[in-house]
């Protein structure tokens, strides 16, 4: 006779009391959630004392293996190419995604890319494609599969039947004040990724004022345990730790930033946004065991004719005018001298405000809002001179824009040193 399923509340003071739980238990426990026999409120008491407790490895391991297996798994093997994913932790004018997807599937690789929207002061890919006419998010498993044999890459929403216990638990994080827990965004994150049945996967973990960790510490522990999450599932991870305390690129905002990929891809584009992406790049495709020089797919226009099928394979048009904001507005550097600080957080939350974000995942986005920065961090400023160029498309919204940035900027007579943006790697 098989032993009767715990109570909840008793896993709920397990877990308060610092116990570990069981492999039975974490399996009961997820399983029960998503199919809504333990009501929202006791998991949102069990979430609390896991923010507290943190999760043991074991613990861990079992929490995301439950995850995976409340849905569906996506079988990438007739792909017919070797499968690497990239996942970003979030930031600001961070398009990368844009432009890796379609250069490594140039090199010979299938870039499965489940991305999400955007909220608060971080941007989402599935916002920014959007801004193109005609694109789709959503495709059907055999749609995706097909794109990824015939053009390489797709970057789409992950389908509703992937690790829908995350669905759940996200939503519920979201309310409770419980999202920063490193175990939980470790197994959130990776259930999905696992799930996506991507052979090899690399993990963009961003570091600084604009990102989620602020803190190099708190980066490198995420990262750490997202790999083990991943190896020990049998997917090839690894993580670049790299800097976000000013935007990456100069645009910031869904149309704006389609427009600064397209420079890239076209073989241009700001020094840092092509340096972030070849680096994950080439750890792509070193964990695809794929020897290509991503730098000659950007310059030889390959990437950018990759780029263009998968637009069009989503329904987009990629020789479509994309949307333009009704009204523009500046802010002028105070002084003359060195632009020591550009506030990645600031410049994200005056995107936000200005339409480019949203505060709840309903809410809708502005195509065209933004703010392109015409200075960056070690460039020199003339006083009056524009700092960053806001967009948006009604005016109403710029004294809130200009509020957040109030505090962003900062001038000094000495140039600031450079650090690096690519800080350290994890496998």
């Amino acid at each position: 006779m098989a032993d009767p399923p715990p109570a909840t509340v008793d896993l709920i003071r397990a877990k308060r009391d610092g116990r570990t739980l069981t492999g039975d238990e974490v399996r009961w426990l997820i399983d029960a959630y998503t199919r809504g026999e333990v009501a929202d409120e006791q998991m949102s008491a069990l979430l609390m004392a896991i923010f507290f407790r943190g999760l043991a490895p074991a613990e861990l391991r079992e929490w995301t293996a439950a995850m995976i297996a409340s849905g569906e798994r996506l079988d990438l093997s007739t792909v017919g190419r070797p499968t690497v994913d990239k996942h970003s932790t979030g930031g600001v004018g961070d398009k990368v995604s844009l432009i890796l997807a379609p250069l490594v599937a140039a090199c010979g690789a299938a870039v499965p890319q489940l991305s999400g929207r955007g909220l608060g002061h971080t941007g989402g890919t599935l916002d920014k494609l959007e801004a193109i006419p005609g694109w789709r998010a959503t495709l059907s498993p055999a749609e995706m599969i097909e794109l990824l044999r015939t053009v390489g890459a797709v970057i789409c929403a992950a389908g509703a039947g992937l690790a829908p216990a995350d669905r759940k638990l996200y939503a519920l994080r979201d309310v409770t004040g419980t999202v920063e827990s490193i175990p939980l965004i470790a197994s959130s994150i990776m259930s999905k990724k696992i799930a996506e049945g991507t052979s090899a996967l690399v993990l963009d973990v961003k570091v600084g004022s604009g990102a989620f960790m602020t803190e190099l510490g708190s980066a490198r522990e995420l990262a750490e345990t997202m790999v083990m999450i991943g190896s020990e599932a049998g997917v090839r991870t690894s993580a670049l730790l790299t800097a976000m305390d000013a935007p990456l690129g100069r645009a910031v905002g869904n149309a704006l930033e389609v427009e600064e990929s397209l420079a890239v891809l076209r073989g241009g584009g700001p020094a840092d946004l092509v340096e972030v992406t070849l680096a994950l790049a080439r750890e792509m495709l070193a964990l695809a065991g794929i020897d290509a020089d991503p730098a000659a797919a950007l310059a030889d226009g390959r990437a950018l004719e990759v780029y263009r099928a998968m637009i069009a394979g989503q329904g987009g048009d990629p020789d479509a005018e994309l949307p333009a904001a009704a009204v523009t507005d500046v802010v002028r550097a105070p002084a003359t001298g060195w632009l020591r600080r550009l506030d990645a957080r600031a410049v994200g939350v005056a995107a936000w405000r200005l339409g480019a974000g949203r505060a709840r995942k309903e809410d809708p986005v502005s195509a065209a809002a933004g703010i392109l920065c015409r200075a960056k961090p070690g460039e020199r400023v003339e006083a009056g001179q524009p700092l960053l160029e806001l967009r948006a498309d009604r005016a109403s919204v710029l004294p809130g824009a200009h509020a957040a940035l109030s505090d962003a900027v900062e001038i000094g007579s000495e140039r600031p040193a450079a650090g690096p943006l690519i800080i350290d790697r994890v496998s």
